[in-house]
């Protein structure tokens, strides 16, 4: 049994840290220095981010700014064991977890990696796996500017479900669907009928958990560029 499940409970320990407008990179920071040098459980809920970002992830970029909202949950595998370290296995976890969250909301669904309501795309993940560990992390859309749309290219490699239509056709606004604050409250809820959750601020992470090799970083625009190319030439390939 893990040393962070919770006596006499049943329930493995973890510890939640609710941010506000933080940015995209220091969250990201945050959450590589939590997989790798930690050995708790966490949730990090950022509302927000206060830099309009565009971020390269796996096959594709995304835009988010302070209408987008953050969700990752830090695991030990030995305090999930129903789920295996593997990224199909993590996913249908988490669509487990949120259909808790929009239960009779609209036709939440999990299509492929990507969470929607009926077909249209709100939320979108990336995975980090480790040995003992793994990170889930999901952005949300719960608005969008029309003309950030316009950054944005279609890319090479597209979830079968996306049918060819561009980006405004094929996402949605969680605003239409749920309350911004309801939605955090209820994604808190969902994550405590598995964890039993410890609010911890930023400044109470110790600073032990610091001694870590740095991966996540700012691209130059020539690394993006690259990066991109290369990830067009391995979709078509695939």
């Amino acid at each position: 049994m893990s040393v962070n499940r919770v006596k006499n409970l049943g329930l493995p320990l973890m510890n939640l840290v609710k941010l506000r407008g933080t940015p995209i990179l220091q969250q990201l920071l945050l959450e590589e220095r939590l997989l790798r040098s930690s050995s708790d459980n966490w949730c990090i809920v950022n509302d927000g981010t206060n830099l309009l970002t565009l971020s390269w992830v796996c096959l594709g970029t995304v835009i988010v700014d302070e209408n987008t909202l953050f969700v990752s949950l830090i695991c030990n595998r030995n305090d999930v064991p129903d789920v295996q370290p593997y990224p199909r296995s993590v996913m249908a976890w988490s669509g487990s977890l949120y259909s808790e969250v929009f239960n009779g909301i609209a036709d939440f669904q999990l299509r492929e990696n990507d969470y929607v309501f009926g077909d249209r795309k709100f939320g979108g993940n990336a995975q980090s796996i480790t040995r003992n560990r793994w990170i889930h992390h999901t952005s949300f859309l719960w608005d969008y500017s029309v003309s950030n749309m316009a950054y944005l290219k279609l890319p090479s490699r597209v979830p079968q479900y996306r049918l060819e239509r561009d980006h405004t056709d094929f996402v949605c606004k969680m605003k239409d669907y749920i309350e911004r604050s309801v939605f955090i409250e209820k994604t808190i809820k969902a994550v405590g009928t598995q964890f039993m959750l410890k609010e911890l601020s930023l400044d109470e992470i110790d600073d032990s958990c610091r001694e870590h090799v740095e991966t996540t970083r700012l691209l130059t625009l020539d690394e993006l560029k690259e990066t991109t190319t290369r990830s067009e030439s391995i979709a078509q390939a695939v």
